[in-house]
C-alpha cells in the first residue's frame, strides 16, 4: 500500500483560486494534506475548497495586508494546531488591467510599488508568519513561487522581474535564518516559465491567431511547448514532503530548458 506523500500535513497555499495555486492545492490534497486554500478572491477560494473536500478550509487573504496574515495564521492554528507547509504563490505581473509597458524608463512609480507590494511584501509576510507558526513543531517547508524572470532581465516588465529576483534572494535568507535558529524549517524557491495559466490569456488572444501565438511564444523553448500548472505542482509536492528534508535555500527551474541556453537547429546535409 502506498502512503500519501503529504499524509496529514497542514498546508497553506496563497493565490490558490486558479492557475498554479489551484494545481498545487489539488496535488497536495491528493497526497493527503489538509489544505488551507487562500486567495484575495474569497469566493474563488471557497469554490476550490468545496471542490477538494475533506478537511480543506477556505480563507480570504490579501497577501499585502499584515492583519490578514495574522488572522489566517490564527485560524489555521485554531483549526489544526500547527502549520507544516506554506506555498507563497500569490503574485501579479502588473499588466492585469491593461497597464502600459513597465520598462525602466517609463514605468510609473505607483505601478512599480503595486507589483512589489503583492509579489515581495506578500512573500515577506508569508514567511514571517509561517516561521512563527512552525516554531510550534520546529519543522516545516516554505515554498516561494518566483519566476524565470527573477533570474534574467525583462526589459518590458522591470517591476515583475525585480520583485521575483527579490523573492529568489529572500528565500535563501529565510533558509539560512531558520537554520541559524535551530529550526528544521526549509525554504526553497520554484522558478516557472512559459507555464500555460490564465495569466497568459491576454497575450495569446482568441480565434485563429491563438495557435500561431502559442507557437511563437515557445519557439525558443528547447522542449517546444508550454509547461502545465500540474508540472509545477509536482515539484511543490516534492519540496513539501519529507523526501526533501535535506533541501533548503535551493531554486528549481521549471522552464522547458529556457535557462539552459539555446538549442542548435538541425541543418540538412
Amino acid at each position: 500500500m502506498n502512503v500519501a506523500r503529504l499524509n496529514r500535513k497542514i498546508a497553506l497555499v496563497t493565490g490558490a483560486a486558479r492557475g498554479i495555486g489551484a494545481a498545487i492545492c489539488e496535488s497536495f490534497a491528493r497526497e493527503g494534506a489538509c489544505v488551507a486554500v487562500s486567495d484575495i478572491d474569497g469566493q474563488g477560494a471557497e469554490r476550490m475548497a468545496r471542490q477538494l473536500g475533506g478537511e480543506t478550509i477556505a480563507l480570504a487573504l490579501d497577501v499585502r495586508e499584515e492583519d490578514q496574515w495574522r488572522i489566517a495564521q490564527a485560524k489555521i492554528l485554531e483549526r489544526f494546531g500547527r502549520l507544516d507547509v506554506l506555498v507563497n504563490n500569490a503574485g501579479i505581473t502588473g499588466f492585469e488591467s491593461g497597464a502600459a509597458s513597465h520598462d525602466p524608463e517609463h514605468a510609473a512609480l505607483t505601478d512599480w510599488r503595486a507589483v512589489h507590494t503583492t509579489n515581495l511584501d506578500g512573500v515577506f509576510l508569508g514567511c514571517k508568519y509561517a516561521i512563527q507558526a512552525m516554531r510550534r513543531t520546529g519543522v516545516g517547508s516554505i515554498i516561494n513561487i518566483s519566476s524565470r524572470s527573477g533570474i534574467v532581465g525583462i526589459p518590458a516588465a522591470a517591476a515583475y522581474a525585480s520583485s521575483k529576483a527579490a523573492v529568489r534572494n529572500h528565500t535563501k535568507t529565510v533558509a539560512l535564518y531558520c537554520a541559524e535558529q535551530g529550526l528544521k524549517v526549509r525554504c526553497n524557491s520554484i522558478h516557472p516559465a512559459a507555464i500555460l495559466t490564465p495569466m497568459w490569456e491576454p497575450m495569446l488572444g482568441q480565434g485563429p491567431d491563438r495557435e500561431a501565438n502559442m507557437a511563437a511564444f515557445v519557439a525558443d523553448t528547447p522542449l517546444k511547448r508550454f509547461g502545465t500548472p500540474e508540472e509545477v505542482a509536482a515539484v511543490a509536492v516534492m519540496l513539501a514532503s519529507d523526501e526533501a528534508a535535506y533541501i533548503t535555500g535551493a531554486e528549481f527551474h521549471i522552464d522547458g530548458g529556457i535557462l539552459a541556453g539555446s538549442t542548435a537547429a538541425p541543418h540538412a546535409e
